[in-house]
């Protein structure tokens, strides 16, 4: 396991949907465990978006910055490589802008961090009813009884039992099941691996086919169980996207080829990053 004081960023991803936002911000300021800055990566939301992230920084307990792209379709891979170059902490948990984290999840994540490992954490998914009602009340306390929620074993967090059901679950290394809306990595293996590949564009595929390169490259998958726990609000799903083919064959090239990193990637921002420092 790793150093308590190791250095955390928390990026949070988002478009257009400033309400859910809101209560992932306001569960990220009761966290026992506070990372070391905030990063909201923002795939060119309106003004609204910043607004609400101005509105936080007034008294947000750890730096908030609100990075952003103009909007120019689903381009999740671009701001997340953005936000992961701009991130000062030596490892990143990510997640997305529709959910909830529970008190312990940063603490968990690092709790959970070792060499050569990457975290897929738990989700617990909310029904639409309790996720309009929670918006509307702000509530963001939510327990394995609350009404209006599924996969109820997932909002279970016990560091007791945690261990052991984390490596049950972990004995098989795959890029299947895979949820991006809570993982979390040393900026080391992002760097190693080039970051989330802007070859996929629209939704779909860019979490596995990253996943893939990451167990090429060694570093493992550990699923976390009892443990970081998210509650995921309700949303459409968009399977529908007319890119999902080309990201298919995207992700099965990169199975067959054995890859470990990608073209276009991360390091174009961070040399871009470097270059202004060096100005």
């Amino acid at each position: 396991m790793v150093a308590k004081n190791v250095s955390i960023s928390v990026i949070i991803t988002t478009y257009n949907r400033k309400e859910a936002l809101e209560l992932v911000l306001l569960s990220l300021k009761e966290q026992t465990v506070m990372p070391a800055e905030v990063i909201v990566a923002d795939d060119g939301s309106t003004p609204d978006t910043a607004d609400l992230v101005a509105g936080f920084n007034m008294d947000f307990p750890v730096p908030l910055i609100h990075c952003w792209h103009e909007d120019n379709g689903f381009r999740l891979s671009h701001i997340r490589n953005r936000a992961i170059s701009v991130a000062k902490g030596d490892y990143i948990i990510m997640v997305d802008g529709d959910v909830v984290l529970h008190r312990h999840f940063v603490r968990d994540h690092r709790l959970h961090a070792a060499p050569n490992r990457f975290i897929q954490g738990s989700r617990v998914l909310l029904s639409k009813e309790l996720t309009d009602s929670s918006i509307s009340s702000k509530r963001i306390h939510f327990s394995p009884f609350s009404k209006g929620i599924a996969n109820r074993l997932n909002a279970v967090s016990s560091e007791i039992i945690s261990p052991l059901a984390s490596a049950f679950y972990s004995r098989r290394q795959t890029h299947r099941g895979v949820r991006g809306c809570n993982m979390s990595y040393w900026k080391s293996d992002l760097i190693k691996v080039n970051g989330f590949s802007e070859e996929f564009i629209g939704w779909g595929r860019e979490d596995s086919e990253f996943v893939v390169r990451m167990l090429n490259s060694g570093v493992m998958r550990y699923n976390l169980k009892f443990g970081a726990v998210v509650y995921h609000l309700w949303h459409k799903e968009n399977k529908s996207d007319v890119h999902l083919q080309m990201n298919d064959q995207a992700l099965a090239l990169a199975i067959e080829e054995n890859r470990k990193t990608c073209n276009d990637g991360l390091s174009k921002y961070l040399a871009k990053n470097l270059g202004k420092i060096a100005e």
